[in-house]
C-alpha cells in the first residue's frame, strides 16, 4: 500500500521504489496494479484518500512522526480531524466483529452517508439482524488487511470475511485463550492458526488414555472432517482410520537412518514386487516394513502412489495431483479409491480389530 501512494501520490518511479526497496520492478509493478484494481472499491478508495491525506499533514508536523495509524477518515463535518485505529483497538475490534462476520450468512454494510458500518445476519425467515456496529476507520484496517472483501458494491457495499479475516480471527481467539490462561511459553499464533486440535483413545503400559493431537497434520484427517452438500462426511470414520494405520506402519519401518532414502521404490510400480522387507536397508521393524509393502502392492500403481504420498508423506492433493501429472481436483476422487481398496486390504488380511499398532 505504501509503495502504491509513493508512486501515485508522490511521483516515485517504479524503478526507484524497486532500487529502494531491494525488490524487482515487476514486483512493485504488481503492488501497485493490485491496489489500482482495488480503488473501484468505493471503502478502499476512501481509505486509501484518507491515508494519503493524513500523510501530508504528517509530513507537515514532523512531532507527529511516531504517531503511526493503522488506518484514518475524517470526521463526518469536520474533515480536518482525523480517527485513529491503532494496533491495540484493531485487536479488540477485530476480535468483537470478526466473530460476528465468520457466522454463516454475516455481511459488513457501509454506504457514503453513514458514519459507521454494520454487520447484519440474515436469518432463515428472509429477516436481517444487526449483530454489530463498527467504527469506519475499523473497517478501513480490516480492508487494508484483506480481512474483509467486497461482495456487492453500491449505494450500500457489502463485505464479507475471507480466509485471512478467518485465520487472523483464530490467532486473536489463541492468544486471547493463553493469555487467560496465564501461560508464559512463547507463542506461535501463525502456526496455532493451521493447527485443529482433537483427542483420541490410545493404548499403553496403564491401559488407555486420551491424547490431544493435530487432526490439520495429515491431508487425510483434513478431508475427513470436510461435508458434501447432503452433510455427510467425504470420508468415512473406516478410511480415515485406514490411512492412520497405513502411516503408523511408515513410522514404524523408517526407524532406520538410511530408510526415507529408500522409500521413493516404492513409487516405481515395477519395483513393489522386488522390495525385500529383511535387505537391512533400515533398522525398523521388518513386520511393519512387510505391511506396507504387502498394503502398496495390492493397491497397485496409482492408487499406491497417492496413497503413499498422502498418508505417509503428508503431501497435500494439490502437490500430488502435480507431481504425478494428473489433471486439478481429480486426486480427492483417486484418493477416496485407494482408501476404500485399503480398508479392504486390511479387514482381509487382519480383520476388522488388527493389527494393533502404536
Amino acid at each position: 500500500m505504501r509503495h502504491y501512494l509513493d508512486h501515485t501520490e508522490e511521483g516515485t518511479s517504479l524503478r526507484a521504489l524497486a532500487r529502494r526497496e531491494g525488490l524487482h520492478a515487476s514486483t512493485i509493478l504488481r503492488q501497485v496494479r493490485r491496489f489500482e484494481n482495488r480503488r473501484e472499491d468505493p471503502l478502499m478508495d476512501e481509505a486509501l484518500s484518507a491515508i494519503s491525506r493524513f500523510a501530508l499533514r504528517h509530513s507537515e508536523d514532523p512531532a507527529r512522526k511516531d504517531d503511526q495509524p493503522m488506518s484514518v477518515h475524517p470526521r463526518l463535518g469536520s474533515p480536518a480531524q482525523p480517527e485513529i485505529c491503532d494496533e491495540q483497538a484493531l485487536q479488540r475490534e477485530g476480535m468483537r466483529v470478526l466473530r460476528r462476520l465468520a457466522e454463516p450468512g454475516a455481511v459488513m454494510a457501509i454506504a457514503p452517508d453513514l458514519e459507521k458500518a454494520v454487520v447484519i445476519r440474515d436469518l432463515p425467515d428472509g429477516k436481517s439482524l444487526r449483530t454489530a456496529v463498527l467504527e469506519r476507520a475499523v473497517a478501513h484496517a480490516f480492508l487494508l488487511k484483506d480481512w474483509v472483501t467486497c461482495r456487492k458494491p453500491g449505494r450500500v457495499s457489502t463485505y464479507e470475511i475471507t480466509s485471512a479475516g478467518r485465520a487472523a480471527l483464530k490467532r486473536m481467539v489463541d492468544e486471547e485463550d493463553r493469555r487467560r490462561q496465564g501461560m508464559a511459553e512463547a507463542a506461535t499464533p501463525f502456526g496455532d492458526q493451521h493447527r485443529v486440535w482433537g483427542e483420541r483413545e490410545v493404548m499403553d503400559d496403564s491401559g488407555p488414555r486420551r491424547v490431544r493431537y493435530n487432526l490439520a497434520e495429515s491431508p487425510v484427517a483434513l478431508l475427513g472432517r470436510r461435508r458434501d452438500r447432503d452433510g455427510k462426511p467425504f470420508l468415512e470414520p473406516e478410511l480415515v482410520a485406514a490411512a492412520e494405520r497405513l502411516r503408523e506402519d511408515f513410522e514404524l519401518a523408517q526407524m532406520g537412518p538410511r530408510v526415507a532414502q529408500n522409500w521413493d521404490r516404492f513409487l516405481t510400480g515395477g519395483d513393489r514386487g522386488a522390495y525385500q522387507p529383511d535387505s537391512g536397508l533400515g533398522e525398523g521393524p521388518s513386520t511393519a516394513r512387510s505391511r506396507v509393502a504387502a498394503a502398496l502392492r495390492d493397491l497397485g500403481p496409482g492408487l499406491g502412489d497417492v496413497a503413499l504420498r498422502c498418508c505417509c508423506f503428508l503431501e497435500g492433493l494439490e502437490v500430488a495431483e502435480k507431481r504425478m501429472g494428473w489433471a486439478a481436483r481429480s486426486g480427492k476422487i483417486v484418493l477416496r479409491i485407494a482408501l476404500m481398496r485399503l480398508r479392504r486390504h486390511y479387514e482381509e488380511t487382519y480383520g476388522k480389530s488388527g493389527p494393533l499398532i502404536g
